[in-house]
């Protein structure tokens, strides 16, 4: 959420940020407004309070010299149900600001290209060379339904469209860079590994950004909790509500999870294959950090996303989103995308983005600086990386001309064999 004060005092700035970000200003209009209505009943109350006080002297001199007070005592009762009445239209004016502040997304950094597409997104770097093959290659879904290790068919049967069921080779594939994810993050990145709830509350949610936007995105329950659509929100919010000290800063934890995601609007896109699935598992990073580093700390949770990459030998490139092309609560966002022979393609496998102060201002997490004053973390976070597309990328480059699959060298440990067949 943005801070209504920085809002107000720097109005043209705000709305031209928005704009690169081709969305509305009409928002920031209303809350322009409604700060100054909030204003102007701030000094009508300050300035009753003065005279209530001024008043309050001249009633004891008049009692103290035996003098007639009843005229100003009358005239104070006004005063005092008007302080009254001050108080809720206040409280109601900070409700809609805080709700229309809700609704309109972050400012993108200095440093993000400005555009309106994916198409304005700019190339960082690129890591690794595509694999040559000396065959037409298959895409991941022929390549699973080929050597039976995922079927979409009773995927489909048991819950149904973009559910698929993992046999075999698959699941054990999932369940070893599940383990792989992780111990590369806790043993090289030093991470925290933490194993949050699958399900959140509204609050959390909101802590996040996902609410109240986003709510279609979203599975809720009839008990009123929401299926997480990213490990994101249960890790951020751990500290919802909270100080940290200065000495914590910086913050770092991982985290497996299942995420579940309606895909509301995504109909009709990647319906073959786990490239958009209802249910997927993804490895999450998660970092709280001082503001004057949050920067820094990006540069390396989105290193330590490619170094999952690098072990497996997948060549990637490392793309910057414009403004057009970032999400709600991101203030910078780098996206990994992963070569995919099968597809011909690009893809991305993780989006990793610094928030600053966006998510911490609705979640109220804050730490004590060395002086003592209550500070706003900057949180960060980004997949390390989404399991199941890390398998689409394993199929589909380490696939063979009879049909097998190389499991990558790094990965055998944790998988217990160096070759899927049929």
């Amino acid at each position: 959420m943005l801070d209504a004060k920085f809002v107000q005092q720097n109005l043209e700035t705000v709305k031209k940020a928005l704009l690169n970000r081709g969305k509305s200003v009409e928002g920031i209009d209303q809350v322009a407004g409604l700060i100054q209505k909030k204003n102007a009943l701030q000094t009508e109350h300050d300035q009753l309070r003065a005279t209530q006080n001024n008043a309050s002297q001249e009633i004891q001199k008049l009692k103290k010299a035996g003098q007639d007070a009843s005229a100003t005592m009358a005239e104070m009762k006004s005063v005092a149900d008007r302080l009254k009445a001050i108080a809720p239209e206040v409280e109601a004016l900070e409700r809609e600001l805080d709700d229309l502040l809700m609704q309109i997304p972050n400012l993108p950094h200095s440093s993000v290209p400005v555009g309106t597409s994916e198409s304005d997104n700019q190339v960082v770097r690129s890591w690794g060379e595509k694999p040559k093959l000396d065959f037409k290659p298959k895409s991941h879904w022929e390549i699973g339904e080929d050597l039976g290790i995922l079927d979409f068919e009773r995927g489909t049967k048991i819950t149904g469209a973009r559910f698929t069921l993992y046999r075999g080779a698959a699941a054990r594939l999932e369940r070893a860079l599940i383990n792989f994810m992780l111990e590369t993050h806790t043993k090289e990145g030093g991470y925290e590994e933490v194993l949050p709830p699958f399900l959140v509350n509204a609050d959390s949610l909101r802590g996040t950004g996902q609410l109240p936007k986003f709510e279609a995105d979203l599975f809720k329950t009839t008990e009123g909790y929401y299926l997480i659509p990213t490990a994101e929100v249960p890790v951020t919010n751990i500290y919802r509500d909270e100080i940290l000290k200065a000495e914590q800063l910086p913050l770092s934890l991982t985290a497996y999870t299942p995420c579940f995601r309606s895909e509301a609007g995504s109909y009709g896109k990647d319906v073959r294959g786990l490239i958009r699935q209802h249910q997927f598992n993804k490895v999450e990073l998660v970092k709280f950090t001082r503001p004057e580093n949050s920067y820094e700390e990006l540069e390396k949770l989105t290193r330590n996303a490619e170094s999952i990459l690098q072990k497996l030998g997948l060549a990637y490139r490392v793309v910057t989103l414009c403004t057009g092309d970032m999400g709600f609560s991101a203030a910078k966002t780098y996206d990994i995308e992963v070569w995919l022979p099968g597809q011909d393609t690009y893809r991305e496998i993780s989006s990793c983005s610094n928030f600053e102060d966006f998510q911490a201002r609705r979640a109220k997490i804050r730490f004590k600086d060395e002086k003592g004053k209550n500070q706003l973390v900057h949180t960060l976070n980004g997949s390390g990386l989404a399991v199941g597309r890390t398998l689409v990328a394993i199929l589909e480059n380490y696939q063979q001309a009879d049909g097998s699959v190389v499991i990558p060298e790094a990965l055998r440990p944790y998988y217990g064999g160096d070759r899927i067949t049929k």
